[in-house]
């Protein structure tokens, strides 16, 4: 594979993840069942180590598309960020008839550039189905798991840093 699907897939998730940064954290004080509330410094420290995986995910898989592991953790945030884009974007606008920030990077880049490679994945015989499978589960639930620590490791260094 080419380089163009990486450089795209970490264009689409910097801007997703930074559309999110900008305005999740103030979204995220309105009650709802959908998002407990959220600090900036949390959110931006956990968005920010979730894009430096996904960074090194694709560039493992650049380096060494041989590699099982490369591959599955590379089609694993493919995949949940198609998946991303759904649920909770798009599903949770609907239900609250408010915008969630996320929801445009999300419909108009993560999905159909993820979508895409994917896509051409499948083309070249790279992946089949039960990997694309497991792997999103995999790296969906690895992710799911691993926010709410960001979010506390990142309200901590808030909270220890020096006022000027």
């Amino acid at each position: 594979m080419d380089a163009y699907p990486i450089v795209f897939f970490c264009l689409a998730i910097t801007l997703h993840n930074s559309e999110e940064a900008i305005w999740l954290p103030r979204w995220s004080q309105q009650t709802s069942e959908f998002q407990k509330p959220v600090t900036s410094s949390e959110f931006r420290f956990a968005v920010i180590c979730i894009t430096v995986l996904a960074y090194l995910s694709a560039f493992s898989f650049a380096y060494r598309p041989e590699s099982d592991a490369a591959k599955w953790m590379f089609t694993g945030f493919l995949g949940s960020m198609v998946v991303n884009a759904i649920f909770p974007h798009l599903i949770v606008t609907l239900l609250t008839k408010k915008y969630a920030p996320g929801l445009l990077s999300g419909l108009l880049l993560n999905l159909p550039i993820n979508s895409r490679v994917i896509c051409r994945m499948f083309a070249d015989h790279s992946i089949t189905w039960k990997e694309l499978v497991l792997s999103t589960l995999g790296v969906g639930i690895g992710l799911l798991t691993l926010i709410p620590v960001l979010f506390k490791i990142g309200g901590h260094i808030a909270s220890s840093e020096p006022v000027d």
